[in-house]
């Protein structure tokens, strides 16, 4: 049975527009069939409700795209196993999702549609599952790690240094899901701040938002000595292949995965000049600049600029981050890498673009705070890479 992605994909435009109620109509229908599954998920459902759709989102409109697709499927079915997801689980889901769909596209639903849907949900099922099994014999579903350093730089801000027990490989720019012993089944996706060390530790930023209940507790109510679960490493932001010069633009915590790369073309020998633009609304935020000087004065091509955006007496460059880009000469020639709050991202990208930047070199991903758990929220996209076949977090 082929895959008709047009039928798919009107079909699914249906269901777009009324994402949260779909959402909500999925998980009833798994869990009444299936009530044995519901100890699998985390008892507040919000934002696995964000994720489920931000996934679907992305699947349906790659399918004319079958090697991204395979591949992002291929790192979906690797991380599901932290959740202990079973081949045999996938059925459930299956027939929950088809009846979902069935529900919200009624006005158009046909037997051609089903069919289309089963043969697209039976083959991107078989992609999760087998790098699932491949993986199973290679890496563990999920590492425990123990906190060796807690260093709270702010009363909201803190950067955890952990140990893993195992060997966790990663590239530099992804990102690890996080779940405390506070919160079992719930997981939070945090950016690796360092390219990888030889001594396997890895750093998180993490902001305290509040009602967050992950960032709540690894900010405020973590200690060293504490044992941390990571899923394993995912996402495709990473170090540039060539020697371009980079820009790097990080509003608050979403410096984490810009500094890890800047690390890493540094220990590449490479010698480009890097120009890392750091933002905070108040100086006191600006949370990470010692390290940032250390690192710049051991490496002269390396400019870090802090930036304050809310603070009128500030000494230093104030404005926003794509204002205070706009202050400097042209970036049309460098590879540039965006990260922090959503709508700063949108602005830089927008204003990169216009400075001849080609998507081919802008890389970015929107920074959104771990929600309240319980609160509604939008339906975040996917992980986004520009260009990306495609999402937090």
């Amino acid at each position: 049975m082929s895959v008709n992605p047009r039928l798919i994909k009107e079909s699914f435009a249906l269901v777009e527009p009324v994402a949260a109620q779909a959402a909500a109509y999925f998980y009833g229908r798994l869990f009444a069939e299936s009530p044995h599954l519901r100890g699998m998920f985390p008892p507040a459902l919000d934002v696995q409700r964000d994720r489920l759709f931000g996934a679907l989102t992305r699947i349906v409109w790659s399918l004319d795209s079958p090697d991204g697709l395979a591949a992002y499927l291929g790192q979906l079915g690797r991380d599901h196993r932290k959740y202990g997801v079973l081949a045999e689980h996938y059925t459930a889901v299956g027939n929950a999702l088809l009846a979902t769909v069935r529900r919200f596209a009624a006005e158009i639903w046909t037997s051609e549609i089903e069919a289309a849907w089963v043969a697209a949900y039976t083959a991107a099922a078989n992609i999760m599952i087998d790098a699932a099994e491949s993986d199973s014999g290679v890496s563990p579903a999920w590492w425990l790690a123990e906190v060796i350093d807690h260093d709270r730089r702010t009363e909201d801000i803190a950067v955890l240094t952990l140990r893993p027990a195992q060997p966790l490989p990663f590239t530099a720019g992804q990102y690890v899901n996080v779940q405390t012993a506070r919160w079992p089944r719930v997981w939070r996706t945090f950016s690796i701040a360092n390219a990888p060390r030889a001594d396997n530790t890895i750093s998180l930023h993490v902001r305290a938002v509040p009602g967050g209940w992950v960032s709540t507790a690894l900010v405020r109510h973590t200690r060293i000595g504490d044992t941390l679960m990571l899923g394993p490493p995912m996402g495709t932001m990473a170090p540039p292949a060539g020697d371009r010069d980079i820009l790097a633009v990080a509003g608050g915590t979403g410096l984490a995965p810009l500094k890890a790369i800047v690390e890493d073309v540094i220990a590449s020998g490479r010698r480009p000049n890097i120009h890392l633009l750091f933002g905070a609304r108040r100086e006191r935020e600006l949370y990470d600049l010692p390290d940032l000087a250390r690192l710049e004065s051991s490496w002269p091509w390396l400019r870090v600029l802090p930036v304050v955006s809310d603070e009128p007496g500030y000494a230093g460059m104030r404005g926003s981050l794509p204002d205070v880009m706009g202050r400097f000469h042209s970036w049309g020639e460098h590879v540039a890498y965006v990260c922090g709050p959503p709508a700063m991202v949108e602005e830089a990208v927008r204003r990169l673009r216009a400075d001849g930047v080609p998507l081919s070199r802008i890389h970015h991903d929107t920074l959104r705070p771990e929600p309240p758990c319980g609160e509604p929220r939008e339906p975040r996209p996917a992980y986004s890479r520009c260009p990306s076949p495609a999402p937090g977090r």
